[in-house]
């Protein structure tokens, strides 16, 4: 009897379906000029919506000025790439947009990948495995890219504590100060909404010969004078090794990149499978994130606002009975514990209050901590707002979940 591929494969999505983990795409159409607004495809038809659950946090996929450049650059160079860097994919945008990041960070040199993602695994992977005998520190929280990098590097690794500088510094003790380690960490955490110790971690790096590599995807373009991210906003970025980015959040365009030394850069350039081989960034997406990087350096209009939003958005939920998680930043975890149970909370906000939020689920959140992840943005008004609360008021009362749900059996591991 042969063996039934298909089989297996309906089985485990079946699982995924019993358990309420399967993921299913809400067909959302962005309108320009309209963010966060939506046109949602439902299956009775298109419905406006309100979006709060973009990561494009500023708006700056809106921004017309950046839609001109993109537009003008496509105009004049096509819409591709025309292949990887190292072929005939390198481009005056792509040298431009590296001078920009760099400067930003305050580095000597950048590197643009096609996400944050591939970012994170190539250059994780390929510096640990270049420094001999090394040890990477990974923060147990860290992202899934961050998690994959440390595997494809084939190096020794332990986790500490979330934001644990004693177990850190209690780990880091235990090696020779000549042996490479490399600590890995992210300064907003997305589906916590905290920041991490930035300048303690340099601090303690310096002190163990530590090499530091900082994921600040949550934050560029939002904290810091010119929102170079947590570490600009601590003074701390020339102390970190490698800063790595997204240009696909509050810069609303789409890649990834690092920001470090010219011998970091250069070697991950030159040994990272995942950036030669991989086809470069067209010319317009380059150009267009340059101009909206200029534009947030010299701006703080738009981080303003969404700060305030922030700032309207907790005290409407707190005032109204929700617990939510603390935290600093512009991200605001609700957290239900049931994967059914936040599907169903979020479809109910989706078609009876027209507020589109999406469930998380494992392997996104540990199983039992399943959320919804509400992300206030520059461009949200206060009758949004209001709408928002109303409907999760009017939802946790239709499946008799309490706005004051007990997080005590919640930890952050």
């Amino acid at each position: 009897m042969s063996f039934n591929y298909h089989e297996v494969l309906e089985q485990n999505i079946s699982l995924l379906k019993k358990e309420g983990r399967y993921r299913y795409f809400t067909e959302v159409e962005r309108v320009s000029g309209s963010h966060p607004r939506a046109i949602w495809n439902s299956s009775e038809g298109k419905k406006e919506v309100t979006v709060w659950c973009s990561n494009d946090y500023l708006g700056m996929g809106q921004n017309l000025s950046v839609q001109k450049k993109f537009a003008e650059v496509v105009l004049c160079q096509g819409t591709g790439a025309g292949g990887t860097r190292n072929i005939s994919g390198n481009t005056e945008q792509l040298v431009a947009l590296e001078r920009e990041l760099a400067s930003l960070h305050e580095k000597t040199d950048a590197l643009v990948f096609t996400s944050g993602y591939v970012a994170n695994i190539s250059s994780i992977a390929t510096l640990a495995a270049l420094f001999p005998d090394c040890k990477i520190f990974s923060d147990s929280l860290n992202h899934s890219s961050i998690i994959n990098g440390i595997k494809q590097s084939g190096v020794d690794k332990v986790i500490f504590r979330h934001n644990d500088l004693k177990h850190l510094e209690y780990l880091l003790e235990l090696e020779p100060s000549s042996r490479p380690k490399f600590i890995v960490f992210e300064s907003v955490y997305s589906m916590e909404g905290d920041t991490s110790p930035v300048a303690e971690i340099a601090d303690l790096a310096r002190k163990h010969c530590a090499f530091t590599y900082l994921d600040e995807v949550h934050a560029v373009g939002m904290y810091g004078r010119e929102g170079g991210g947590i570490s600009q906003r601590e003074g701390v970025q020339d102390q970190i090794d490698v800063i790595q980015g997204t240009l696909g959040k509050a810069f609303g365009l789409m890649g990834g990149y690092i920001a470090a030394s010219g011998n970091i850069c250069d070697a991950v350039r030159s040994f990272a499978s995942g950036f030669i081989f991989t086809t470069a960034l067209p010319p317009a997406i380059a150009a267009a994130a340059t101009h909206s990087i200029r534009h947030l350096r010299n701006s703080r209009v738009e981080r303003d606002a969404q700060k305030k939003n922030v700032m309207y958005a907790k005290e409407l939920l707190r005032s109204s009975g929700f617990q939510i998680l603390k935290g600093d930043t512009h991200i605001i975890p609700l957290i239900i514990g049931d994967a059914k149970l936040v599907k169903s909370i979020a479809d109910f906000l989706l078609q009876r209050h027209s507020v589109y939020v999406q469930p998380i689920n494992y392997p996104t959140v540990p199983i039992g901590s399943e959320r919804l992840r509400i992300t206030p943005g520059a461009l949200h008004t206060e009758e949004m707002t209001l709408q928002l609360v109303e409907g999760l008021c009017d939802a946790f009362d239709h499946f008799g979940v309490p706005r004051n749900m007990p997080r005590e059996n919640y930890t952050a591991l």
